[in-house]
């Protein structure tokens, strides 16, 4: 039901004079068929569609472009004001804006707790934002409608608020149900997919698309079966592109299979209409994925090409769009070669793949009280991953479009490829939950070059980093003027400091400040009560080896410390992003038991000298 509520549109401004058949016709006559009911009263009308790229299409085709008998129609989701919440639909977005530029736009009106992109069939971008309160999304809507930016005017709609439409049952147990906001298996649930799929997406040149489909789509239905595969071909995005994307789902083994095929297919077609060039591989991943594909120093690339006989390359970083988080990865080869070297390379990004979905699903446990959907949009170079696609058939979270098979998108922007993993917990996940979060205190140290990125032009980017995240975010003084790093002090709770060093973490990244073939690793200091200190140290360094094999961070407690003037000492903390973030978390789970035990403690005692 929530769906076909989320793609009802509002027919308005209709003449006394219009029928139902009027609109069918009206709606085909612009390749918009309507599929269902056309609910007529007077002067306006409601129509359904089976996804949400058919109902952008229809707004953005008619809504205020076309008369019927003599009045200009207007089209626009059907959302009851009982349901106008805090989801809106921005919708011309200029496709090669950078997330950083939306996401300041955004922040201005507001805490911004997810945004995700969705289908379009046109050259701009589209996204739905989720507001805090329903207050600050009615601002946004006034603020942002028909706002110019690089020549495209936004256009701007509620959508229905689901958690609004549908509230959740009254709460029965801590396991029982799910939240509005995820429809799959809670993060501490059982219902775990077997195996996680891992789709295959290639580019292919678009002269060889027809080929690949075959007469009446012969040849395509003849390689899914073969290869009991599922393969999308995008003959409708970039119009007009040399080289179309295709997804295929299936096993590995499936996966490698179907692509064999398509080479072969492509290859034998450039035999027979002479065409003279090589016909590479080409496989888009991911950018959070193509650092481990690699390697430390590029080894496993060069390995990849000398076990295959083939020549690598990889698109760089500066092509990454808000359009377009995939990089593209180019094997030249024989077919034989290229065919060898998709398996090796498939078989490095799965890895890298389910590597991120256990750290994720770590850090949903270790963060307790965040609000893990709330962490909006991240650049594009920060390491970000995909939803985990369920076995199919089984209730699994909305997908990042590459690996998406029945939903409606074409592309979601790398935000929503983070906090579709990254999302609300069930009632009662985290019994521990705190009301009000304890401000933390994290230095992060920067490469000294970095600081004017960090900063922005007259300050325009911590400004916005600090809004968007909830946190103070300060740089120190340079220690000296040849110091070779600066210190970012970040104050906020849990879930600010996650949002600010993510978005430092990939703004460093972004803008290359690391070498494009190493993950971004930063030094991060905290301070734990010197009482503290040997509990996270461990017997004999046990709890701080422990630590350091959980997260994959160095973990650094200086002996011999002296402790400020509120008793405190340093941790450092030296890792990449989910490393660091996991390493802090759990130091600080640390503290607070010490702390929880000090006060037992001291209870105790003053209950045993009152008792007296």
């Amino acid at each position: 039901m929530r769906r076909r509520r989320m793609n009802q549109l509002y027919i308005g401004n209709l003449s006394p004079a219009a029928t139902a058949q009027d609109l069918r016709q009206l709606f085909g006559e612009r390749q918009l068929p309507l599929p269902g009911q056309v609910l007529l009263k007077s002067g306006y009308a409601f129509v359904d569609y089976p996804d949400q790229n058919w109902a952008i299409r229809a707004i953005e085709t008619l809504s205020g472009k076309v008369e019927l008998h003599g009045k200009v129609m207007e089209v626009d989701y059907s959302v009851p004001k009982k349901l106008r919440s805090r989801k809106i639909q921005i919708r011309n977005i200029p496709p090669h804006l950078q997330w950083e530029v939306l996401d300041g736009l955004l922040a201005q009106y507001g805490t911004v707790e997810n945004v995700e992109q969705v289908n379009t069939d046109t050259e701009t971008a589209v996204v739905n934002v989720t507001y805090a309160t329903k207050e600050e999304a009615k601002v946004a809507i006034e603020k942002l409608s028909d706002q110019q930016l690089e020549n495209c005017s936004f256009k701007i709609s509620y959508i229905p608020d689901e958690e609004v439409s549908s509230p959740p049952p009254p709460q029965r147990s801590r396991r029982g149900g799910h939240s509005s906001r995820e429809r799959g298996s809670s993060p501490g649930g059982s219902s775990q997919p077997k195996q996680l799929e891992f789709p295959l997406r290639m580019l292919v040149p678009t002269q060889f698309v027809g080929a690949i489909i075959g007469k009446e789509g012969l040849t395509i239905k003849n390689l899914t079966k073969q290869t009991q595969s599922k393969v999308d071909i995008h003959r409708k995005e970039n119009a007009g592109a040399a080289e179309k994307p295709i997804t295929i789902h299936a096993t590995p083994e499936g996966c490698s299979e179907a692509c064999r095929m398509i080479l072969d297919i492509m290859q034998k077609e450039a035999d027979e209409t002479k065409s003279p060039e090589e016909i590479p591989l080409k496989i888009l991943a991911h950018n959070s994925l193509v650092g481990r594909l690699i390697g430390k120093e590029g080894r496993n690339l060069k390995k990849i090409e000398q076990d295959t006989g083939t020549k690598i390359t990889i698109s760089p970083l500066q092509d990454l769009t808000i359009y377009n988080p995939e990089r593209t990865i180019t094997v030249k080869g024989s077919t034989e070669a290229c065919s060898n070297a998709e398996v090796e390379i498939m078989k490095k990004l799965r890895e890298a793949y389910e590597s991120d979905v256990v750290a994720v699903n770590q850090q949903a446990n270790l963060i307790p009280g965040l609000n893990l959907s709330a962490l909006g949009i991240f650049s594009t170079g920060l390491s970000m991953l995909p939803s985990t696609p369920g076995a199919r058939g089984a209730a699994a979270a909305t997908p990042y479009h590459p690996f998406a098979q029945q939903s409606g998108r074409r592309r979601t922007g790398s935000s929503a490829y983070l906090s579709s993993l990254y999302r609300t917990p069930p009632a009662g996940a985290f019994p521990h939950q705190h009301p009000v979060p304890e401000q933390e205190v994290v230095n992060l140290f920067i490469p000294t070059q970095a600081v004017g990125a960090i900063i922005g032009k007259k300050g325009q980017h911590i400004k916005q980093l600090a809004r968007f995240a909830g946190a103070s975010i300060k740089i120190a003084p340079a220690e000296g003027p040849d110091a070779s790093e600066r210190m970012v002090i970040i104050t906020g709770p849990p879930e600010a400091q996650f949002k600010a060093q993510g978005r430092i973490f990939g703004k460093l990244k972004e803008e290359n400040f690391f070498n494009p073939k190493e993950e971004v690793k930063l030094e991060a200091h905290i301070k734990v009560p010197s009482f503290a200190a040997g509990r996270v140290i461990g017997k004999g360094g046990k709890t701080v080896n422990e630590l350091q094999n959980l997260t994959s961070a160095e973990v650094i407690v200086p002996r011999d410390q002296t402790p400020d003037e509120n008793e405190e000492v340093v941790v450092k903390i030296i890792g990449h992003f989910f490393a660091s973030q996991t390493a802090q978390r759990k130091i600080r789970e640390i503290v607070q038991q010490v702390k929880q035990q000090e006060h037992k403690h001291a209870q105790g005692a003053a209950a045993s000298q009152h008792s007296k």
